[in-house]
């Protein structure tokens, strides 16, 4: 397995915690009875990040099977990594201080959710787009 797959399965294996630990407020949540918007907050960040690390964790499963360049392989890893932790942060954050993070404005708890989401759409959008092209190589 190339270091950059071990690293991906790494990572995979932090984001997947973070993502069941964020269980414990959204139980919380649903327990006290907390608005709607809360409780679909906690949901989406419980359930969002286990499912970035399920793909994390099947990219790196065939990284290494991939005939693709090493450089590629490390934009690969790197932008699926990054982009996860990106959401580890802002989906815990945005559930925790009532903010979507759908605008660049707001108090500054609404601009790093902000900034979180944009940097976790990008990193996941460059990593789909590698793993296309290592995929399109390996053909």
């Amino acid at each position: 397995m190339h270091s950059s797959a071990r690293q991906l399965v790494f990572h995979a294996a932090v984001v997947l915690l973070v993502g069941l630990l964020c269980g414990a407020p959204y139980g919380r949540a649903i327990r006290r009875g907390m608005p709607d918007t809360v409780t679909a907050a906690w949901r989406l960040a419980h359930a969002s990040l286990p499912m970035g690390a399920a793909i994390m964790l099947g990219v790196g499963a065939v990284l290494s099977s991939l005939v693709a360049p090493e450089a590629l392989r490390w934009t690969i890893a790197v932008a699926w990594i990054v982009s996860s932790y990106a959401f580890c942060i802002s989906l815990p954050l945005a559930a925790a201080v009532g903010h979507r993070g759908l605008s660049p404005g707001g108090p500054p708890a609404a601009r790093v959710v902000f900034i979180g989401n944009a940097i976790g759409a990008v990193g996941s959008l460059i990593g789909a787009a590698g793993l296309l092209c290592a995929a399109w190589l390996s053909l």
